[in-house]
């Protein structure tokens, strides 16, 4: 797709990242390059709603992921949702950034099939195109289903081609990804039982959960 002069193609990337791994990571990079991505943000979330309340501190997990990606553009950091005293919820950031970006900029949120299924419960999610396209990181292994309000949305705004979605905002698309077998779960139950997590993590977090003693089991 060629570059509109001028216009940034923007994404951002949202999650708890308890802790970071090398599948947000390498996801995360896939998807920038092949979309020729000027920045791709990961941004913390503080409260999520829609998942269990995150078993570290906010700093904890912001410091991680500035570990995971310095050095590593177009990946970056993006912390506003850890400034909010309230729920994280995504209409919020879009609008915020949005605010900051040019009108022709483009900016791309990227979910995962599972959080797509989840939208129509997301809080105002049918304003979130009105600032963003949708980029679904589908996967061979999904087994959610669409409800027929997605289906319908898609069907009206669904672009086959992820390098053609024109404009600003306001269509989804779809990037096939395998997926690395890690979860941030399994990391944090082999960390609490005392086994090794390395190379599931960059080196640089794995040393920062070592030195700040997190995920260790309860006493």
């Amino acid at each position: 797709m060629a570059k509109r002069s001028g216009a940034r193609r923007i994404g951002i990337f949202g999650g708890t990242f308890d802790p970071v791994h090398i599948g947000h990571l390498r996801g995360a990079l896939e998807v920038a390059e092949f979309m020729a991505l000027d920045e791709l943000r990961l941004i913390p979330s503080a409260w999520p709603p829609h998942r269990d309340t995150p078993q570290v501190a906010a700093s904890d997990r912001l410091a991680m992921v500035e570990q995971a990606v310095a050095g590593l553009p177009p990946l970056s950091v993006d912390d506003r949702e850890l400034k909010r005293a309230k729920p994280s919820y995504s209409i919020d950031t879009l609008e915020s950034l949005r605010a900051e970006l040019a009108a022709d900029d483009q900016l791309f949120l990227l979910l995962g099939w599972d959080a797509f299924c989840g939208l129509p419960s997301w809080h105002r999610w049918d304003a979130l195109l009105e600032h963003c396209h949708i980029l679904v990181l589908q996967r061979p292994d999904a087994d959610s289903e669409a409800s027929d309000t997605l289906r319908n949305l898609l069907a009206a705004r669904s672009v086959s081609d992820p390098l053609a979605l024109n404009g600003p905002s306001g269509q989804i698309s779809f990037i096939w990804q395998t997926p690395l077998a890690v979860s941030a779960t399994q990391i944090r139950a082999l960390l609490a039982s005392g086994k090794s997590v390395r190379f599931l993590v960059p080196d640089a977090v794995l040393a920062y959960i070592h030195a700040h003693g997190l995920y260790r089991a309860s006493n």
